[in-house]
């Protein structure tokens, strides 16, 4: 009932807006992407206040006030599913009730989802699932270009046309097509994923030619990129400066806050970053003449959200499911005796990234461990561990893969990954760590980041090894052995554990740095997600301590040097990148 009612109010205004009258229009379109499970507005620890869809719903509802309910458009690019304990316990939890996204999007009042790459990564059972119920509301879970692999049609919707402020406009929306590069097959079986271009322009053409609309949107799960055509995964200023036909072009994933506009051209683009700390804004004057558009101006721009001003009767409408998620968040798991550091794997071997070298080379017949920090920051102090805690030493839904590879690729992989790391440098006063000076979205002032993501900082466990700093990419990784002191052969094949996003090419460490475009056919164990054996670990070891991370004769160690040179770098160029 509640479907063919929005199926029937659509059809309804689509019809009489083929007639709409000579006049002034305006609209805005909201915009939001990544928000990455940044529901709520308390930790579920210490009870912090954080950016959230509440602070969110605040600065939409303020504008539906002042502009009107009517001439207002809502919607999201993608990255809603993954991120937060709250979306974990959602995604595979509590899978009875409606799903809390779906209810949160009614809630919100949004017009059309965009798919992210971590949307599909939750798994057929969760996206098809939120897919339906969204559905069930008039909201449809837009990716355009994932096909299904039996018919070629599209396996989501394609776009859908909505009447605001007497003026129809058309939203198309595509996913990021890169998805094969991170992402196991098992998670998106039955279909696969086309490029943005020249997919977009040809849909943008067929699709406009038919609900002949007078405002157009294109939503992409894609990153703004380079514009030089060389990034799968960040088509945005490839279509920005390519597409005809459309004014408006949401881009994200990058979590890079933009907006550019292009008056002469009459199209503007817009990512609003992510975890709900912006509202992205497209402003748009119309002028209706003989039935037709005259005059069109568009004006893109950022909404800052304050976390503190937040929806209170939102708060208290979703405040039995944040009691839900913060019940099952505290469980307890078992104690940490070791200070966990993020910051400390940056600057060589580290107790943080032990424990995972730890459980990865576990799993049988696993050699070799690749692993690297997913958490930029992420500190767990000594005592008893929750489930929240967790999250903080693994934050994404990866599983383990064992790999077969060379002993010589795999060398490539360690000096891909640490030319990504660091640089050369030949005395104390250098930088060690590839950093450089970065634009700080939070303030607008230059900060010290890292040039690269360090999520793809990956060490090694399983060997003995040593990095030269004052050596240059292709001989940096010296004096390897296996961690009992046996040799390491660079002709031999081993098993090495990585993670499945890694094992799919994700951050190009496979596939540039060692050359391996196989990697499917290399796999010979599959374990599941990395955060439930970190879970089971803890449970059947009971604690995490010196004697159940450390056993260097099992993970082996390895060291930045020369020491001399490398350890005054270091610590001042964590202390440029962290503040101190």
């Amino acid at each position: 009932m509640k479907r063919s009612f929005f199926i029937l109010l659509s059809i309804v205004l689509l019809a009489s807006c083929s007639n709409v009258r000579d006049g002034e229009y305006k609209l805005e379109i909201l915009t939001t992407n990544d928000v990455h499970g940044a529901w709520f507005d308390s930790t579920y620890v210490g009870g912090s206040i954080r950016n959230s869809l509440f602070a969110v719903n605040s600065v939409v509802d303020s504008v539906r006030r002042a502009v009107g309910e009517d001439n207002v458009l809502l919607l999201d690019a993608g990255d809603c599913l993954q991120g937060d304990n709250a979306s974990y316990y959602f995604n595979y939890v509590d899978t009875t009730a409606e799903h809390l996204f779906v209810r949160l999007a009614h809630y919100m009042k949004y017009d059309a989802v965009v798919v992210g790459n971590h949307d599909v990564e939750t798994g057929h059972k969760v996206y098809d699932r939120v897919t339906s119920e969204l559905k069930n509301y008039g909201i449809p879970f837009l990716a355009g270009n994932a096909v299904r692999n039996d018919n070629g049609k599209p396996y989501f919707p394609q776009y859908k046309s909505f009447v605001r402020g007497g003026l129809k406009v058309t939203v198309l929306g595509f996913t990021n097509p890169n998805m094969a590069a991170w992402l196991s097959e098992s998670l998106w079986s039955g279909m696969s994923f086309k490029s943005l271009i020249p997919l977009v322009q040809d849909e943008v053409d067929r699709i406009v030619k038919r609900e002949k609309p007078h405002i157009v949107v294109v939503m992409t799960h894609s990153g703004v990129g380079n514009g030089d055509g060389s990034s799968l995964e960040s088509q945005g200023l490839d279509l920005f400066k390519s597409l005809k036909g459309v004014d408006v072009l949401v881009c994200s994933h990058d979590h890079r806050p933009v907006y550019f506009n292009d008056s002469e051209r009459g199209i503007c683009l817009v990512n609003s970053g992510s975890h709900s700390r912006n509202v992205g804004s497209v402003v748009a004057n119309v002028t209706i003449s003989g039935g037709k558009v005259v005059c069109k101006k568009l004006e893109a721009g950022l909404i800052p959200v304050n976390r503190e001003k937040v929806d209170t009767a939102m708060r208290r409408f979703f405040h039995p499911d944040y009691l839900k998620v913060k019940a099952f968040t505290l469980q307890p798991v078992g104690r940490n005796d070791l200070p966990l550091c993020s910051r400390a794997c940056y600057v060589g071997q580290a107790d943080y990234m032990n424990l995972i070298h730890t459980i990865q080379l576990r799993c049988a017949p696993a050699q070799i461990s690749f692993a690297a920090p997913l958490k930029h920051d992420g500190f767990v102090p000594a005592g008893d561990l929750v489930f929240n805690d967790l999250f903080t030493i693994y934050p994404f839904e990866n599983q383990l893969y064992v790999m077969k590879m060379t002993g010589e690729e795999i060398l490539k992989c360690m000096e891909y990954s640490y030319d990504h790391w660091i640089q050369t440098a030949t005395k104390p006063s250098d930088h060690v760590l590839r950093i450089c000076l970065k634009c700080d979205t939070r303030n607008g002032n230059n900060a010290w980041s890292f040039a690269y993501p360090s999520f793809n900082f990956d060490s090694v466990g399983g060997l003995n090894y040593e990095v030269d700093v004052t050596r240059p990419y292709g001989s940096r990784i010296i004096n390897v052995t296996f961690a009992d002191g046996k040799p390491f052969e660079p002709s031999r094949e081993y098993n090495v554990a990585m993670t499945s996003y890694r094992a799919n090419g994700g951050g190009n460490i496979i596939t540039e740095g060692a050359g391996i475009r196989d990697h499917d056919e290399r796999i010979v164990a599959r374990y599941p997600e990395i955060r439930s054996l970190l879970y089971d670990f803890i449970r059947n070891y009971g604690q995490i301590d010196e004697k159940s991370i450390r056993n260097y004769s099992k993970i082996g160690s390895w060291r930045f040097v020369p020491e001399n040179i490398a350890d005054p770098a270091l610590k001042n160029d964590i202390n440029l990148v962290f503040d101190k």
